[in-house]
């Protein structure tokens, strides 16, 4: 079971944590939603929970609560720029399907 981010997404949100000069890292987590029924949530961490489960690249942590690895095991968390937009894109094998909108996704 793991959870990877490539070096452009480590990058940003190494800058990010830096910015608000405090952070364990990023939380990659879903929640219920959507017409597909789950999206993704991220957020940062200031304070490793006990069940957290850490896994790092290029340096920077990604923490996942347990009950969302299930859905997440093997995604790739990606930063990617296209003309003006950028974000992150998440590279998760379990996805099924995925709403018109892009907002939620199905495993």
């Amino acid at each position: 079971m793991a959870i990877s981010m490539t070096e452009a997404a480590a990058q940003h949100v190494r800058r990010s944590l830096e910015g608000r000069g405090k952070g364990e890292g990023i939380r990659l987590g879903v929640r219920t939603t959507g017409c597909s029924g789950l999206a993704y949530v991220l957020e940062f961490v200031d304070e490793l929970a006990p069940e957290d489960l850490v896994f790092e690249s290029f340096g920077v942590k990604v923490i996942i609560d347990p009950k969302s690895l299930s859905y997440l095991d093997g995604t790739e968390l990606d930063f990617t720029r296209e003309g003006l937009n950028e974000g992150f894109k998440f590279n998760n094998p379990n996805v099924r399907s995925e709403c018109g909108c892009g907002e939620s996704f199905n495993v």
